[in-house]
């Protein structure tokens, strides 16, 4: 089969195509044919490490988090898929070797495959994963917020999504508009703002504008009940300007910087709960409840995926995966997948 690996960290130069033989899923493991293999910012992050030429833990690797395909194999004390499945994946490569979507056939824990409903297109299942996930995450961690996401859940609730325009972001906006909520999203100017306006976003706000505040307060007069946060360092102040007493912040990035500053008095007065969150660490039981309910949002069509959508799409094919992983790294808006094999 077709594998694309890395031996070192490094520039995307690093990933090489390679031939390697088919392997064999052991017990609770699954064989999955990669049909769309997406690419996220995590994945770039992985592969460059915190310098070039850094010795892995293993002596390659293959990339790429997230994926869609169709199960091939399974092992002994697997139930929760079948061979002929429909299926997407998450934390493929998580602290595995060559489990990455970034190949034709990649075996995995089952416990990270997940059935792909069959309105759901492969495109869809291939841009869940981390973004999605991590947006559900983000929605559910409020004291005073529902536990698990549905239709109602989020009544009357006000949410806040900062860059609306990216992938997290994207789906947050989506699950939040799906579960209820009125959602509120701000963004860098006019053509992210049409993409969070093509994502369901009920108010779109630049946020550099100096009474980016003053609107959300129009809007929201007793503050946001929940912030999804992707730069809390840039933010912290706009943040404690609209966000209600016992109101939430959920933080799942550190764009703008690694350190933030907290007037402490203010944020006790208003009882505010920052939680902190990553994907990796957060428990497979969450990420299991996580991918239930995004498959039930699958079903009533809340997550679609391509520009009419706002979350356009950029194709490379497997030999280009260093291409991919190059325009990830550069920032671009949208979904970078790649087409590994026929659907």
């Amino acid at each position: 089969m077709k594998t694309i690996v890395y031996s070192k960290t490094g520039d995307p130069s690093v990933l090489h195509l390679i031939d390697r033989p088919v392997s064999e899923p052991g017990s609770g493991e699954v064989r999955v044919r990669i049909v769309v293999s997406g690419v996220n910012p995590t994945d770039w992050k992985s592969r460059r490490g915190t310098e070039s030429g850094e010795a892995l833990a293993f002596t390659d690797v293959v990339p790429n988090q997230d994926g869609a395909g169709v199960v091939d194999a399974v092992g002994p004390g697997v139930s929760n898929v079948a061979v002929g499945d429909r299926v997407w994946l998450v934390l493929a490569a998580y602290e595995r070797s060559n489990s990455g979507t970034a190949q034709e056939y990649a075996v995995l824990p089952a416990e990270r495959v997940f059935l792909l409903p069959s309105p759901a297109t492969f495109d869809q299942g291939a841009s869940l994963g981390v973004p999605a996930i991590t947006a559900y995450r983000a929605l559910t961690v409020a004291e005073d917020g529902p536990p698990r996401l549905h239709p109602g859940a989020l009544d009357g609730k006000i949410v806040l999504v900062a860059g609306g325009a990216g992938a997290v972001g994207h789906a947050a906006i989506q699950l939040a508009r799906w579960a209820g909520a009125t959602v509120i999203t701000t963004v860098s100017g006019p053509a992210k703002a049409a993409l969070a306006t093509a994502a369901g976003a009920h108010h779109v706000l630049t946020y550099t504008d100096s009474d980016v505040a003053t609107d959300i307060r129009s809007i929201a007069p007793h503050g946001v009940d929940l912030i999804v946060e992707v730069a809390p360092a840039q933010n912290s102040e706009l943040d404690l300007k609209v966000i209600r007493n016992r109101g939430s912040v959920a933080v799942y990035a550190n764009n703008g910087g690694d350190q933030m500053t907290l007037d402490v008095r203010k944020h006790f007065s208003l009882n505010v709960r920052y939680q902190f969150l990553l994907l990796y660490t957060v428990g497979i039981e969450v990420v299991r409840q996580a991918a239930a309910a995004i498959n039930e949002a699958l079903v009533d069509g809340a997550l679609p995926v391509g520009a009419d959508a706002g979350l356009p799409l950029h194709r490379f094919d497997l030999a280009h995966t260093a291409d991919a992983h190059a325009l990830v790294e550069s920032g671009v808006t949208g979904k970078v997948l790649i087409d590994v094999s026929a659907a």
